[in-house]
């Protein structure tokens, strides 16, 4: 490690009272994990690593080989604002490594910092912008209590708490170093939206796991709790997480073409050819949970089909419109992903998806302008649209056949990932719900 990179951590954890560190890394659906380090071990975990048992991380190992080495990056050093000043406590994200010091299979920072690379060697850089959308409830989880009855764009003090969650923790971000671009009130009762500005993909998977933390700490001490589940209502509308790509050659926007009527180059029809092409595959990673598919439905600005637009909100990749002058932002918005998902897995199969497409000069059909729900089977077929999985059953089937998928992720992770999805979806087949007891149980 750069031991002007371990002057600096060491400097600030003085400077800032930093008593204990927190090592955070992620299982493989995503879910954040870590152990804490006092400061008086911080010097010697930054230059040898951290060994722990990987044995009970979600996918993270084998049991045969249960040792595995937490190794910090000193650049996601922060101190947790929500933590007292006085021997306070900080963060860092750690790289997962195999005791010989070798990069684990299993980790996937690991995952998305190969898929980078793979971009860099092609000479781009790979930027995104996540707009995170959430719900603030009171209550224990699953009682349905609404903190706030407010709608879309509201600026109503009425039922503020809801809105004094969201400035804090748009202001505890900030001091985090994550900046924001926007934040507001969403459609449903109590959801909320906070955008996140762009930045590198693995700086901003970082900034997820952290934005999520952030979120329910600030919710808690209000009485409330921060949802990340894609649909946690049946009469209230889904939490998507857009996102917004765009991929840089040096200091020009690939994908921006003057001279094209919509202002997108070859580069990025290719791009967006890709991601049409393997948007059923990537499904099960893009929507990893079964309420994933609760949300995907029609009538709730989901997408349930692979098609593209420059205007229509249902479709599942939008191209927003060129403003002359603003080169750097001629981007992608893909609409299917939910905050369910692993944001490391979600850019690298992103990523991998589009530059399949630019590697393959995949032919870009044109764009929908009629509303897609209204089309028919032959229509869409003609478009080179196709349907998005259902079920998480069926996108598991799907992603079983996809090329792409295992060599994006790896065979270990792939293989690691699906079964932990078939475990699931077992589960809640095995499951009696209260759906089926209301209707069938006096039959």
């Amino acid at each position: 490690m750069d031991e002007e990179a371990i002057k600096y951590v060491l400097f600030s954890a003085r400077e800032h009272d930093v008593k204990f560190i927190r090592l955070w890394f992620t299982d493989i659906l995503g879910i954040l994990k870590g152990f804490a380090i006092t400061i008086d071990e911080l010097e010697g975990v930054m230059r040898n690593g951290a060994s722990f048992d990987g044995a009970s991380i979600e996918g993270l190992t084998r049991a045969d080989e249960s040792d595995m080495v937490a190794m910090p990056d000193p650049s996601t050093f922060q101190v947790l604002p929500w933590r007292p000043s006085q021997n306070a406590v900080a963060r860092m994200f750690c790289d997962i490594e195999t005791p010989d010091g070798e990069p684990s299979v299993a980790d996937g920072r690991q995952v998305l910092r190969r898929n980078i690379s793979r971009a860099s060697e092609m000479g781009l850089t790979f930027y995104v912008a996540p707009e995170i959308e959430y719900y603030y409830d009171i209550g224990e989880a699953g009682e349905n209590g609404r903190l706030d009855r407010s709608g879309y764009f509201d600026q109503t003090s009425v039922d503020g708490t809801g809105a004094e969650l969201r400035r804090d923790t748009v202001l505890t971000l900030e001091k985090m170093g994550i900046p924001v671009k926007h934040s507001h009130h969403e459609v449903g009762d109590g959801q909320h939206e906070i955008d996140l500005r762009h930045t590198n993909a693995l700086t901003m998977a970082d900034s997820i796991i952290t934005f999520k933390v952030v979120a329910k700490e600030l919710a808690a001490p209000a009485g409330a709790y921060a949802t990340f589940m894609p649909r946690p209502f049946g009469d209230r509308h889904g939490s998507g997480m857009h996102t917004h790509m765009s991929l840089f050659k040096g200091d020009d926007n690939a994908f921006f073409e003057a001279d094209d009527d919509m202002n997108i180059s070859e580069t990025g029809r290719q791009f967006i050819a890709g991601l049409m092409r393997h948007a059923a595959d990537i499904c099960v990673v893009t929507n990893q949970w079964i309420n994933s598919y609760k949300r995907l439905l029609p009538g709730l600005e989901a997408p349930i089909f692979a098609s593209w637009t420059t205007g229509n909100f249902g479709d599942l990749i939008r191209v927003p419109s060129y403003r002359p002058g603003r080169e750097e932002s001629v981007r992608i918005e893909y609409r299917a992903p939910d905050p369910a998902a692993n944001p490391y897995l979600l850019f690298s199969v992103l990523l991998a998806a589009g530059l399949d497409g630019i590697e393959k000069q995949m032919p870009l059909p044109e764009p929908l302008e009629d509303d897609v729900f209204t089309m028919s089977d032959s229509e869409l077929s003609e478009h080179g649209v196709a349907r998005l999985p259902r079920t998480l059953d069926e996108a598991i089937r799907l992603a079983e056949k996809s090329e792409l998928l295992e060599k994006t992720l790896g065979s270990t992770v792939m293989a690691n990932f699906l079964a932990n999805k078939r475990l699931e979806w077992q589960e809640f087949s095995n499951t009696v719900t209260d759906y089926e007891l209301a209707r069938y149980r006096h039959l």
